[in-house]
């Protein structure tokens, strides 16, 4: 258990948290929200050991082992698999004693030392770090590779293969997410919730956080806050709860007023004197409700565009690649405005290329490419966070490419991504990643694009600023290519699927949960496909068709279980919607409608039990599914 009492935690001059209070039990999988530097860093560094409390306690079991997932990479020289390793540190312990006995000959040493590590299964250890680096897209020979010889997004998910290597009694992720892409963070869900020690994540993305945690803690105001529930759950409890803070703040100043009035009124008529001194003495001890303040600090659009043409982009047959290897062939796209397309494909399989090569950073090495007379591209991608420049302000960064301005035209545009004040005067070297994220944003939406080409733009933004983002996408009247991890942001801001795989480009007829069923498709297919490469099999089509249709015989009975389980889900998900669009109703929370209140919350909590119960056995099923099929494969 970890019991917080009475935190209160400083750094510099400004207070984090006061007099704050939590527990969480064993086990639990909890979400720590809060907007971008409210503390959540620092109280992670404060589980850790490596802070002390300005005041109060805060108290875990002294047994427990922690893991967390390290933002810095000590040892450049590793193989990437040895440096998964060495997040086992009492294994590694292990197998430096044993082999200091062998080069001894202490054999009574020795014999301890196997037992040991047997007992720390030691003889899988390698096995297992080779799988967690397989599920976070590191391809076989990758994991060979020295850890210096790969980019910063890629140390860092080997510091989360690291993390999640070390045997721990509690495990802290800090946006565990941010430099994965799509077929990573599914692949990270599925083992977070085999966990079995107590989790506590720091993340921005509201599906990773709903598909993983059974709690919420919410800091805010320097105070902690603990919701049962995912993400979507903490969202509705929070604003009922802010809806009851509003009608009682109303209440107690009316009730104020009455007070306040009484004493006017009475106070200096002898006979009513100690009535009015029990309403003044009320009056301080009424507890002082704050009015429910939910406003986010960003509010923007990208500005419209003063021209279109249509289509704006047109490919055709295109070959795409770098020097002369092509990643891509015979790519057919044409963008036209009010075009909302998310890209999607396992890692590496190109998105990133295509995203390049329209917006002219690459070009195409075979077919045709067409831009638009009136094209105007907005092209977000990490590396140009690095782009900008560290000695000018946000202010300055916008004069660049608004000379003519008005300089508080520039300070009410830049107000919006929540740079005001001194904000927007000072250099951009000192920014966290988040603030670069929103100043390249900013510049983007500021040169009135028609064409958005946006590769992973929600890395290092909080949830306030992905809604902002999403709101904003919306309303933008032109095109939008996007390749994301959040898959709130494309669900909210995509109507069409392009799926890159296998070297091509082409439409994908389905959403997300059906990419996901895709992915553990397309998995099976490549690992019988790489071993057959491997070891030269030549099997005629005719007995390959043979083999597929017996095994579709034998897949059918348990193929239509799960199809059974998913259409019955569906079902309870639309229940569940209906119920929550009624749940949205302001007026539902009036007093008088409170037993109807209760009867639609307990019908949600019916409901939402359902649909736990129908996922578990739906995904259960598919497991089943994909193991027959691996079975079957093998047996083939």
């Amino acid at each position: 258990m970890i019991r917080i009492q009475h935190l209160t935690l400083q750094r510099g001059p400004q207070r984090l948290l006061e007099d704050a209070e939590l527990t969480l039990h064993t086990g639990q999988k909890v979400g720590l929200i809060g907007a971008n530097g409210a503390g959540k860093s620092t109280l992670f560094a404060l589980l850790r050991g490596e802070l002390s409390p300005d005041a109060g306690d805060c108290q875990l079991p002294p047994d427990w082992r922690i893991a967390h997932m390290r933002q810095e990479v000590d040892d450049l020289e590793r193989r990437a698999v040895d440096y998964v390793l060495d997040g086992d540190g009492y294994l590694r312990r292990i197998q430096r004693e044993l082999a200091a006995a062998e080069a001894a000959h202490d054999g009574a040493a020795i014999a301890r030392l196997h037992t040991e590590l047997d007992n720390a299964d030691g003889y899988t250890a390698d096995a297992r770090a080779r799988k967690l680096l397989a599920g976070l897209g590191f391809a076989t020979e990758q994991m060979e590779r020295r850890v210096g010889d790969f980019s910063g997004g890629w140390r860092m998910r080997l510091n989360l293969a690291q993390a999640l290597m070390c045997p721990s009694e509690l495990l802290l992720l800090d946006e565990p997410t941010n430099h994965l892409d799509l077929d990573a963070i599914l692949w990270l869900e599925e083992w977070l919730k085999g966990y079995p020690g107590t989790l506590l994540l720091i993340s921005h993305d509201r599906d990773f956080l709903d598909a993983v945690v059974d709690h919420v803690a919410h800091l805010e105001q320097r105070k902690l806050t603990l919701y049962r529930g995912g993400y979507s759950a903490f969202e509705r409890t929070r604003a009922e709860r802010l809806a009851q803070q509003q009608q009682a703040y109303e209440r107690q100043q009316a009730q104020r007023a009455h007070m306040e009035s009484f004493i006017r009124r009475f106070k200096a008529q002898a006979t009513k004197a100690r009535q009015a001194q029990s309403r003044i003495k009320a009056l301080e001890r009424l507890e002082e409700l704050a009015p429910a303040h939910v406003d986010s600090p960003f509010d923007f659009r990208f500005r419209e565009a003063d021209k279109v043409s249509s289509p704006l982009l047109d490919l055709a047959e295109g070959r795409l690649g770098y020097g002369d290897k092509a990643v891509l062939e015979k790519v057919k796209l044409q963008l036209v405005p009010g075009a909302r397309i998310g890209l999607l494909g396992p890692n590496g399989a190109g998105k990133s290329t295509l995203i390049k090569t329209l917006a002219g950073e690459l070009e195409p090495l075979g077919g045709r490419l067409a831009r638009g007379e009136n094209l105007v591209v907005g092209y977000f991608a990490q590396h140009q966070l690095d782009a900008l420049d560290a000695q000018a302000s946000p202010l300055l960064h916008l004069q660049r490419i608004a000379p003519g301005e008005r300089e508080q035209t520039l300070r009410d545009f830049l107000g919006g991504f929540d740079f005001r004040g001194n904000r927007c005067d000072e250099p951009v070297g000192n920014f966290s990643g988040g603030e670069k994220a929103r100043l390249a944003l900013a510049l983007i939406a500021w040169g009135k694009p028609n064409l958005l080409l946006l590769d992973e733009p929600t890395n290092h933004l909080d949830l306030e600023m992905r809604l902002a983002l999403t709101l904003a996408l919306q309303d933008f009247e032109g095109a939008v290519l996007v390749v994301s991890h959040d898959r709130h942001l494309l669900k909210s801001t995509t109507d069409e699927f392009l799926l890159v795989a296998d070297g091509r480009v082409q439409g994908f007829d389905g959403d997300l949960e059906d990419y996901a069923r895709w992915l553990v498709d397309y998995r099976a297919r490549q690992a019988p496909a790489a071993e057959a490469a491997a070891n030269g099999d030549k099997t005629d089509k005719r007995a390959q068709r043979q083999a597929a249709a017996a095994l579709r015989q034998q897949l059918a009975p348990h193929k239509r279980q799960a199809d059974k389980l998913e259409q019955e889900l569906g079902r309870v998900q639309e229940k569940l919607a209906a119920l929550e669009i009624r749940l949205g109703d302001a007026a539902l929370y009036e007093a008088a409608r409170k037993d109807e209140l209760r009867e639609l919350l307990a019908e949600q909590a019916a409901l939402k039990g359902r649909e736990g119960e129908l996922e578990e056995a739906w995904l259960e099923a598919l497991e089943t599914l994909e193991a027959l099929q691996a079975q079957l494969e093998v047996g083939a």
